[in-house]
């Protein structure tokens, strides 16, 4: 797995987000602007711009037009994992040559590549797939 800048700033965007939120999702929380967030966690506001419209248009995030508008959780951070940040903004979380791990096929002695690379992919999965952004907020990622 190559975790590329956009999807670490994504991540990072997601958290601030969900920090502004409570991170308990029972409240609304204050909207975030994009350019407070790329100035509190370093990110090229250009950049940034096209990720965070990537989130929303993956469901992830929505936002608010104006003077007073800016970006919201979805959903409460419990229910957003770090692989839903991850597809949104990078699509496949392992590839080989490119490609998603599904595709890659050998034939003759590397057959079995395809066997290993998908364990790498479902093994990746685990850990992203069950660790939410309430769990990065309180530091207890799910390593298991």
């Amino acid at each position: 797995m190559f975790v590329s800048a956009r999807s670490d700033y994504a991540l990072r965007a997601m958290l601030a987000v969900a920090a502004a939120g409570g991170g308990d999702g029972d409240r609304a929380g204050e909207l975030v602007k994009a350019a407070s967030l790329a100035e509190v966690q370093g990110i090229p506001l250009s950049f940034l711009q096209g990720i965070l419209l990537d989130l929303r248009r993956a469901g992830l995030l929505h936002s608010h037009r104006g003077a007073d508008g800016g970006y919201a959780l979805t959903r409460p951070p419990h229910e957003i994992t770090v692989g839903d940040v991850l597809r949104a903004v990078g699509g496949s979380l392992t590839t080989v040559r490119g490609l998603p791990a599904e595709r890659a096929g050998y034939h003759g002695v590397a057959a079995g590549l395809t066997d290993v690379w998908l364990a790498v992919h479902g093994a990746i999965a685990t850990v992203v797939d069950s660790t939410t952004l309430a769990n990065l907020l309180t530091r207890t990622p799910t390593t298991s």
